[in-house]
């Protein structure tokens, strides 16, 4: 996360070779009152259940694309001859989700965010009337694109989530859960909200990420508790967005308790970009470390914030896969104790921060269009070309196809890997990790 009046670090240059040089040499395997005990139950219940429900084991995507939407005739596809000396492209699971009066700027994100390899998860949250809901559906329904590759969903049933309660992990693992059950072939998790942006192509993502660990994940943490031990750890709460079908105000305790000796509280960002290993292991509960943590975070206020770094520094097997650097631009305002939304003014140094994603931005602000003209070279209503989707700008049919699984990475690209591997060859890559 940026910070108001930080400077820009000055990225070496590299290659996607020394990236995968990198990757690979730093990640070889080296008691409540009892007036609160009824709502402590209820809670931790409430969460246990969404995942008992949502939690049974990975299946393959039960529909395949649609051959007379996705074109095949030479005519209308160019195939390439594919590098046999780069990796194959993952996938990215996104859920992007809004409130009441988003669902415009979750198709926007949609489609800067687009490429048939992923898979998404449209959410709008109970604040959103149900019609809202259905005309969201019957929009990527229409969509030829989103309709040939099938890889757009939206959730029926919506979750509430109180931003400063606990049921926002409680959301997150329950749609993960979905998209581990829709698709078996995605490899990294990214939460997105309404109020996000990507700063490079999938095309250039999704190269760079070709060349890194599968298992690694970008999180923001650190064990300095600092302020937030009296104010979002040791305070009880009862988020009745994990039991109530409505909302109403969270209840705080008067009594308040002792941090955890059985291991290390974290805290970090709420964005993460995580590993699809990561998530099975918090939703499977193959191992008890995530579910006993579950635990402990349902009374806790921003509890996202605090639950996916502190699992992943007292986990053995993944502690070592963490990344200090949650790859997302936000600039954070102290006075207000929350984002300052960005504007065009902070183009520049959204740009040149090498960031993959950027937070927070005010609806169909100007500094968006200049995203999609500058960097993603994306026009209104269309997805981003890259070397499945060809053709002019404003082609928002996709009428020249070319090969999913051939990617065409541009300057975003190298932006980014500049970024990863300073993060990776700084010196300090192992010292930041989990302390």
């Amino acid at each position: 996360m940026q910070s108001p009046g930080t400077t820009q670090p000055q990225w070496s240059s590299s290659s996607s070779s020394s990236l995968s040089f990198l990757s690979s040499t730093l990640f070889r395997d080296p008691k409540p009152k009892p007036i609160l005990y009824t709502f402590l139950v209820i809670s931790l219940f409430s969460i246990l259940l969404i995942l008992s429900l949502s939690s049974s084991s990975p299946s393959q995507t039960h529909t395949r694309p649609d051959p007379f939407l996705y074109p095949t005739h030479q005519t209308h596809r160019i195939i390439y001859d594919q590098d046999k000396t780069a990796p194959p492209p993952p996938s990215i699971a996104y859920l992007i989700s809004g409130s009441k009066g988003d669902s415009g700027r979750i198709l926007r994100l949609l489609s800067a965010t687009y490429h048939p390899l992923n898979h998404y998860l449209l959410h709008l949250d109970p604040s959103a009337p149900h019609s809202d809901r259905e005309n969201l559906a019957l929009v990527v329904q229409s969509n030829p694109i989103f309709k040939a590759a099938q890889n757009v969903h939206v959730m029926g049933k919506p979750d509430f989530a109180y931003e400063k309660g606990s049921s926002p992990v409680s959301f997150t693992l329950h749609a993960a859960s979905i998209l581990i059950r829709l698709s078996i072939n995605w490899d990294w998790f990214v939460s997105l909200s309404a109020d996000s942006y990507p700063l490079v192509t999938q095309d250039d993502l999704l190269h760079i990420l070709s060349f890194l660990p599968k298992d690694m994940n970008f999180v923001n943490h650190s064990s300095y508790i600092g302020w937030k031990e009296s104010r979002k750890l040791k305070p009880i709460i009862v988020d009745p967005g994990l039991y109530l079908s409505e909302g109403t105000e969270m209840f705080y305790a008067t009594q308040k308790r002792e941090l955890p000796s059985a291991y290390h509280l974290f805290t970090g960002s709420s964005f993460s970009i995580l590993s699809r290993n990561f998530m099975e292991f918090c939703i499977w509960g193959v191992d008890n470390l995530p579910r006993i943590l579950l635990m402990y975070f349902s009374n806790t206020p921003s509890s996202l914030s605090n639950y996916f770094p502190t699992v992943l520094c007292n986990s053995r097997q993944f502690n070592k896969t963490i990344i200090n650097q949650d790859l997302l631009y936000a600039i954070y305002d102290s006075h207000r104790n929350d984002l300052r939304p960005l504007n065009s003014t902070d183009f520049d140094d959204m740009i040149h921060s090498g960031a993959a994603f950027a937070k927070k931005f005010q609806p169909d602000d100007p500094v968006l269009d200049l995203i999609d003209q500058k960097v993603l070279d994306r026009s209104p209503g269309s997805v981003v070309p890259g070397g499945w989707c060809l053709g002019e700008p404003g082609n928002n049919t996709c009428l020249t196809w070319g090969d999913a699984s051939i990617l065409r990475p541009g300057v975003g690209s190298q932006r980014l890997e500049k970024a990863i591997v300073e993060l990776l060859s700084n010196g300090t890559f192992r010292s930041r990790q989990c302390i």
